[in-house]
Order: structure tokens, then C-alpha cells, then sequence
């Protein structure tokens, strides 16, 4: 969870049949939402209407993104409650959980909540302050605490955004990824929790705006996948990525369109990668291949 540079990774894991759940709460950039929203659903703990705010017919929570907004409160609040729900169930069984931390600036509704998303509501109504490192660890110490009550087997992966926030300014952006930095210094001395370098290998590394959007602040697919590609090596040992090779190949077969769909050679095509599927859902039997196995069964 955490910044839209979530989103590429969380393709890239779903690609090779790994069970994630993405963004419960939508697009997250400041660490403190994003913590308050890991213990809220240890805690299964549901939104109601006092929590909601109205603006220009939308309404809308403040730690919810966009797009569980709605005219109805009614459907605002069973789209929020019902991803708490799942997101409940899903760490009560997770393994690890990622964290993408996208900024140290938060911004605090009438002088009081820090809030994940404005929702476009007039600028005077929010105040903008920049966090302390040492009130991101202690934040990040108190949603450890209760995660590891929660499900004692989770891990975590901290790592920052390469995505540079130019609307707080770019001399405001390097502070606010400054406090990050500091703040994850300390919450990696935590049992179980490590740093994955996505930042530097965009910035540092790559660094060259051919890896960038138009925009010149989201890294471009290209990116992406040399971070993937660095993080495949750093996370996950040599006998999965092998797996994950060939279930890469049944990705790319399963695109594959003949030119002959009767020819004797796209049926042995078919048969060679049916075998593949059958040789995988034998060693993998927790993964589904329901959709490779009906795809390369079809006469």
C-alpha cells in the first residue's frame, strides 16, 4: 500500500499469481494515514456517517480516496466498510506487508485530523505542516505493535517513492522525502522489517528523465521493470522466480494470437503449454490456472 508507484508493483506481483490486496483506502502518499489505516483494519474498525463530509454533492472520508466518493452517503459508506472488510480478512492471513511511503508533508482539516485526500475542498480549510521523523517511527511503532498482535507472522518491506511531489515544490518535495528517510532509519531497527532502495535506483541509479512520463514525475513502465527486476532479486529466492519464469511464459502464450488457429502447429503450441499448466498447477496447487487451463483446453 501506499503511492500510486504501488500500483506497478502490485501488477507485477499479481502477473506471476501472487495474492495481494492493493490500496484498501485508494491512493495513500503520507505515512501517518497510511499506518492509521493498517491498525483500523487489524481492528475491522467501520466508518460512519459522522465521518463523512459533503462537497459539491460528493460525499466523501477524509482517509478514503476519490473514488469511494458517491452522491448517496449510503453507497460511500458500504464501498469504505466493505474494503475495510476485506482487507481485514486479507492480513489476518498475509505474510508480508509493503509500504510505499510518498511524502513527509501532510496536510490537517480545520486544524485538528491529518487527512489522506482533500477531496478538492477549499484550500483554507486544511493546514500544511511538515512531520518530524521521530513522529513517523512512533507512529510506525504503534501500528507494529498492533499488526504483530493482530498476526504475529507479518513482515514488513518499507521502501519510498521515486515520484517526485512538484506541488508542494520541488526544495518541499526532497524535505518531505527527507523525513521519510530519517523516519525509516529507525522503523528498520524493528524485528522483521527491512528497506528496499526504490527510490535510489530511480533516482540515483537510473536517474535520466527518458525513465519518466510526460509529466516528468512518475517513473514510466521502463522503470518499473528495472525496479522489478531488482527487486525480484532482492526479496524472493531462486527456486520461486523460477516458477515465476515459467508462469511468465503462460502469460505471454496466453496473448499469443495465431494467424492459423487450425494449423498442427498452434495445436502443439497449445499442447506444449496445457502440459506446462498441468506441471505447475501440480506444483503450485495453492495458485489458480483455471483461466490458462480453460484457454489452452479450447479446441
Amino acid at each position: 500500500m501506499g503511492s500510486c508507484f504501488t500500483e506497478h508493483m502490485n501488477r507485477f506481483l499479481r502477473a506471476s499469481k501472487f495474492s495481494c490486496c492493493c490500496n484498501p483506502n485508494g491512493t495513500l502518499f503520507n505515512p501517518i494515514s497510511m499506518f492509521n489505516a493498517l491498525v483500523n483494519y487489524a481492528d475491522n474498525k467501520h466508518v460512519g456517517y459522522s465521518t463523512l463530509t459533503e462537497h459539491k454533492g460528493l460525499w466523501s472520508n477524509w482517509q478514503f480516496h476519490s473514488s469511494f466518493s458517491d452522491p448517496d452517503p449510503e453507497v460511500t459508506l458500504q464501498k469504505i466498510n466493505s474494503s475495510i472488510t476485506a482487507a481485514h480478512l486479507f492480513l489476518e492471513k498475509a505474510d508480508w506487508v509493503i509500504l510505499t511511503l510518498g511524502s513527509g508533508w501532510v496536510y490537517e482539516v480545520d486544524h485538528s485530523e491529518i487527512v489522506a485526500n482533500c477531496h478538492k475542498h477549499p484550500a483554507d480549510r486544511f493546514t500544511k505542516r511538515l512531520l518530524h521523523p521521530e513522529e513517523v517511527s512512533h507512529a510506525f511503532q504503534v501500528c507494529y505493535n498492533r499488526l504483530k498482535q493482530f498476526n504475529p507472522r507479518l513482515k514488513f518491506i518499507v521502501t519510498i517513492s521515486p515520484v517526485r511531489h512538484k506541488r508542494d515544490g520541488l526544495i518541499e518535495n526532497n524535505r518531505g522525502k527527507s523525513v521519510l528517510f530519517l523516519a525509516v532509519e529507525q522503523m528498520i531497527q524493528l524485528p522483521g522489517v527491512h528497506y528496499f532502495p526504490a527510490f535510489e535506483l530511480v533516482v540515483d541509479d537510473l536517474r535520466d528523465y527518458r525513465f519518466f512520463t510526460e509529466d516528468l514525475v512518475h517513473p514510466n513502465d521502463q522503470a518499473a521493470q528495472y525496479v522489478w527486476d531488482k527487486f525480484l532479486i532482492a526479496a524472493i529466492d531462486g527456486e520461486t522466480r523460477e516458477g515465476m519464469e515459467r508462469i511468465g511464459q503462460l502469460n505471454t502464450a496466453l496473448q499469443h494470437r495465431p494467424l492459423h488457429p487450425e494449423s498442427i502447429e498452434h495445436k502443439q503450441f497449445k499442447q506444449r503449454h496445457l502440459t506446462m499448466v498441468h506441471e505447475l498447477s501440480k506444483r503450485y496447487p495453492g495458485l489458480d490456472f483455471s483461466v490458462e487451463l480453460a484457454h489452452f483446453s479450447r479446441a
